[in-house]
């Protein structure tokens, strides 16, 4: 199934290099992969990247994380952190607060009402994910996953 993107961008000459051609697959399946997941979100008022921040959040579980700690977790990065959080915050989604300890370090921890939210989409982002790539089988998933990460060991 190769030259499939040279056709899907109109493209009429052969990639310069066959690293290029697997770059620009990577962009465009991540650009078609990620149009799947901006639609599930649309109906909560949700972007991927608030997603991200709620669903690290959960993880976080009750001691929440510093705006720094949720900045080096995201999955793609934002550069203004404090501005999502600021959005998720007059949602009732998040709410931060300084530590006694240190006063210069906010904590910011999913609410009730986030976490709620969150339990609505796991069933539908779930589905998603397996109708997206669930054809692909567990070994093949396994094979890209590996692929992936030995790519991103060479960027940081």
């Amino acid at each position: 199934m190769t030259g499939r993107l040279r056709a899907e961008i109109k493209q009429q000459k052969p990639f310069q290099t066959l690293q290029q051609e697997a770059f620009l697959n990577l962009l465009r399946t991540a650009d078609a992969l990620m149009r799947g997941e901006v639609e599930v979100l649309k109906p909560a008022g949700l972007s991927p990247a608030q997603y991200n921040v709620l669903r690290i959040l959960r993880g976080a579980g009750a001691g929440g994380l510093a705006c720094r700690e949720v900045g080096e977790r995201m999955v793609t990065r934002d550069p203004d952190i404090t501005r999502l959080l600021d959005r998720l915050e007059e949602r009732g989604l998040v709410m931060r607060s300084r530590e006694r300890e240190d006063r210069r370090v906010i904590t910011t921890r999913i609410t009730e009402e986030g976490l709620d939210l969150l339990k609505k989409l796991d069933g539908p982002v779930a589905r998603l994910h397996e109708q997206q790539l669930g054809h692909l089988g567990a070994k093949r998933l396994r094979s890209l996953i590996a692929l992936l990460e030995a790519a991103r060991e060479r960027v940081g």
